[in-house]
């Protein structure tokens, strides 16, 4: 299925985007280092979420093989980055995931593992909650509100039901009690607007899940839903994707610039190709045309200062708040 693509983008060029960055920083947006090195091994998945970027499914048959998953390994030790973040589609569902988490917490790095919850429903994950343990996995769970009335317009039925009993088994297994064992929720919103105040949001969740159902989280994360993927195929049909973009723009606050996920890290898709963040992948947004563009030509002296490249959509992760794989940053 095809992508639809804001425009315009651009590497050396100028946009909408690099110009408010100029007129903030005086200088274009460039990486300060790899910390973390983001991995999307699949986009093979249990759901079809409405609010989903890359548009994964179970439809979807895409796979990283393990030849390109160790090339993912040396990489990151080569850019000395501290995480090894997972992502899909549902992860899990990768052949290779287990040997892939266990030789990155051989390695010595950080996992963490954006999870969707319902996939550890399914027959053949039901031991997951004890693997992850046993790996101290930093686990990231979408649960896109705590009302099963907006998780269902989102991520479909049964999906809040199955994502609260997951969340059970996880606290069961210690995740969400101890420092050693996170697990953070992520919410978006429903609609064509903006994540409130993550730390009051924070609240209403802990609440509202601790009084109905007593589960327990780490913290949670907002992130803004991207005018890329099903969601911008949504905005347009009911022709709200011009506003949406304006409200993005109009809402640019330079405090988000400096924790831009993009600035300390690299998104490697499950092809192998090198992008700047997951957001760009979803667009075939690849990195500067000076950095290699695949995992087995991986140089971190090219990637490390590089260059972010940029389009209209990026004025999602700098909106009010902000927005990022960790959630708000101002």
């Amino acid at each position: 299925m095809s992508i639809a693509t804001p425009v315009p983008l651009t590497i050396g060029g100028s946009n909408p985007f690099d110009e408010q960055v100029q007129r903030a920083t005086g200088r274009p947006l460039t990486a300060l280092s790899i910390d973390t090195v983001q991995v999307n091994i699949g986009l093979t998945c249990d759901l079809a979420c409405r609010h989903c970027h890359v548009e994964s499914s179970p439809s979807r048959t895409e796979q990283m093989t393990w030849e390109t998953l160790a090339f993912v390994l040396d990489a990151a030790q080569r850019s000395c980055a501290s995480t090894i973040d997972i992502t899909g589609g549902a992860p899990e569902m990768n052949p290779h995931f287990r040997k892939f988490v266990g030789a990155s917490r051989r390695r010595g790095f950080a996992v963490t593992v954006h999870t969707n919850l319902t996939v550890l429903t399914n027959e053949g994950y039901e031991d997951m909650p004890a693997f992850f343990r046993e790996h101290q996995v930093h686990l990231v769970a979408s649960l896109p509100c705590y009302t099963p009335e907006n998780v269902k317009k989102q991520r479909g039925l049964h999906v809040y039901e199955e994502s609260i009993e997951v969340i059970r088994q996880l606290n069961a297994a210690g995740y969400g009690l101890t420092e050693a064992l996170p697990l953070d929720l992520v919410f978006n919103p429903v609609g064509a607007t903006l994540p409130p105040q993550q730390a009051k949001l924070e609240k209403d969740y802990r609440r509202e899940l601790g009084e109905r159902f007593g589960i327990h989280f780490s913290r949670l994360l907002t992130i803004t839903n991207m005018p890329i993927g099903r969601f911008l195929h949504d905005l347009d049909r009911d022709g709200a994707g011009d506003d949406y973009r304006s409200l993005l723009a109009a809402s640019f606050n330079e405090d988000t610039l400096d924790g831009l996920m993009c600035r300390r890290q690299i998104h490697v898709s499950y092809d192998g190709t090198l992008h700047d963040c997951d957001f760009n992948y979803a667009l075939n947004m690849s990195t500067a045309l000076v950095a290699p563009a695949h995992i087995r030509d991986f140089d971190p002296t090219l990637l490390v200062d590089r260059r972010i490249h940029t389009g209209e959509h990026c004025f999602g992760c700098t909106a009010g708040s902000g927005s990022s794989c960790g959630g708000a940053l101002a």
